[in-house]
């Protein structure tokens, strides 16, 4: 084979990995675009429970809607997925696995990518509104405190006496490779609402409900993005 010839087959191959390429990072776009322009789910009945029982809710598979996180001073909204693998955090904002899911007490964690969806976290401040919004009603927060940790400081997930939203991404936002600390925001709950049945909106308010990244706790901890 003449060098001429090799030239030309080189020259091929490396345009079919370029077009491999784009159309890889297309679908990764047009996937992150629907999962963040997904709609509300439409509100459901659920079984009563009577004083007394409980019941167990299975925790929703891997990928799959959990709700909807907004932050309107800052221009964020995101919708929140089940778990913390590359292929979930590449269509949006995901559920840390081991924490409590909105609705139940303690520590809802929820981690996001720095140069996507939790990008506008740069701009956050003390006392900012947050939203989530699961199937069936609205959680209302109040950033409480921010701080920035490093990669193995899991005890930002730790359970809390009040219910409470911890959002974590890395740090620095403009580091170039993987970055080596961890952004922190809390948020503290001050009051929740049902949705109505048949609709998005919510439905009224039930006040105050206080009483009702990151190491070996989630794979975001360590993905340096």
């Amino acid at each position: 084979m003449t060098g001429t010839a090799l030239l030309k087959w080189l020259e091929r191959g490396l345009l079919a990995v370029g077009l491999a390429l784009g159309l890889w990072c297309a679908i990764v776009l047009v996937r992150a675009h629907q999962t963040q322009n997904m709609p509300l789910p439409q509100v459901t009945v659920t079984q009563t429970v009577l004083p007394g029982q409980t019941t167990a809710t299975p925790a929703p598979a891997p990928g799959t809607w959990v709700g909807r996180l907004e932050v309107p001073s800052v221009k964020l909204a995101t919708t929140v997925l089940e778990g913390t693998d590359d292929g979930t955090l590449s269509r949006g904002s995901g559920h840390i696995e081991d924490t409590p899911f909105p609705g139940q007490s303690g520590n809802v964690g929820i981690a996001g990518h720095r140069d996507t969806v939790f990008r506008p976290l740069r701009h956050i401040h003390l006392g900012d509104a947050m939203k989530l919004t699961t199937g069936d009603r609205v959680y209302h927060y109040k950033i409480s405190k921010t701080l920035i940790v490093d990669p193995d400081d899991v005890y930002v997930l730790d359970p809390t006496e009040h219910p409470t939203l911890t959002l974590v991404t890395c740090y620095p936002f403009d580091f170039i490779g993987h970055a080596p600390r961890r952004f922190i925001v809390q948020a503290t709950l001050v009051g929740d609402e049902a949705r109505a049945v048949g609709s998005d909106g919510p439905v009224g308010s039930s006040g105050s409900s206080e009483s009702g990244g990151l190491g070996e706790r989630s794979r975001a901890g360590v993905s340096g993005r």
